[in-house]
């Protein structure tokens, strides 16, 4: 089944396939690191993965699903960056 915008009623539609975004680990300091756009100069880059962007037709809130089961590349990784840099412009600020 497709994702469902509660607000809105209806189905999300599949607007672009292998969205690339890079998922954040803290990186440290004093206190809870908080989550999202609040403090993103307290989140590196961790993991790569790929998945697919949603849309709601009615307001245009937007999702990713359909993540892979394993991540592209790890930040240990030689040439992590460089990838990244390449094919990611998001940021999950989260774990």
């Amino acid at each position: 089944m497709k994702p469902i915008c509660v607000k809105d009623r209806c189905f999300y539609r599949p607007h672009r396939n292998g969205v690339w975004f890079t998922e954040g680990m803290p990186s440290g300091g004093p206190g809870p690191t908080p989550r999202g756009n609040r403090a993103p100069h307290r989140w590196k880059p961790y993991k790569l993965w790929q998945g697919d962007l949603w849309k709601c037709p009615e307001c245009g809130h937007e999702i990713i699903s359909g993540v892979a089961p394993q991540p592209l590349a790890e930040h240990y990784q030689p040439g992590f960056e460089a990838t990244r840099m390449k094919l990611s412009r998001l940021q999950v600020n989260d774990c």
